[in-house]
């Protein structure tokens, strides 16, 4: 028997993991993807802190009615980054969370750099 998707993508999150590690001025970017709905955070993890969150469930999001979910998905890395330049953030460390650099993922990183973070 093959391995699941979700065993597949917990070994690549860990490998990832081992390599990304935010700080206070470098935090990490976690994506989360689910079938309806994505969600992001910038942590710390010497402090083991969350900074900034932003989903596609904020009130800000919905507001917008976005046809799309590569929509969805650029605004909320847009609007991540428009909260992380507002704390002095602009330089961050990208972690897809074992998903592959595409589509949704993809796009809410543009989204992100559109909004000023580097990385």
């Amino acid at each position: 028997m093959g391995n699941t998707k979700t065993y597949r993508r917990n070994r690549i999150r860990q490998r990832i993991k081992k390599v990304i590690s935010g700080t206070s001025d470098s935090p990490r970017l976690s994506v989360f993807r689910s079938n309806k709905e994505i969600y992001c955070q910038l942590i710390d993890d010497v402090s083991g802190k969350t900074l900034i969150q932003s989903s596609s469930r904020d009130k800000s999001i919905t507001d917008l009615k976005l046809k799309t979910n590569m929509e969805v998905s650029f605004n909320v890395g847009k609007i991540l980054a428009e909260k992380a330049v507002k704390k002095g953030i602009e330089k961050i460390k990208f972690d897809r969370g074992g998903y592959l650099y595409h589509g949704r993922v993809k796009s809410l990183a543009e989204g992100a750099r559109e909004g000023g973070l580097k990385f």
